[in-house]
């Protein structure tokens, strides 16, 4: 099963389970799978427990209902994101000796 259709799977679910993978609350949230490391990164999500660096991270679906009715977080999400490819991209200006 690709990605755009367990995607489309996980959004008809009636009942969402109590805890989400960060694809899963990617596809929740609205944002795309690779930006929730930088919301985590950024201090904008938390993972359940204290996962190490490596293992799987799950966020608790009643969290994610909130900051997801909430605007205010939601455009903080998108300017952290915004920020790190600003702050990325910069790097890599620098790094080709461009100012």
């Amino acid at each position: 099963m690709n990605i755009t259709a367990q995607q489309t799977e996980f959004l008809t679910w009636k009942i969402i389970p109590a805890r989400l993978d960060a694809a899963q609350t990617a596809w929740f949230l609205g944002f795309e799978p690779h930006e929730i490391p930088m919301l985590v990164a950024a201090g904008l999500l938390k993972p359940l427990g204290h996962p190490a660096r490596n293992s799987t991270k799950f966020f608790a679906t009643e969290i994610l209902e909130q900051l997801r009715r909430d605007e205010k977080w939601l455009a903080r999400a998108s300017d952290a994101i915004s920020a790190y490819w600003q702050k990325r991209n910069a790097r890599k200006q620098t790094a080709r000796g461009r100012t």
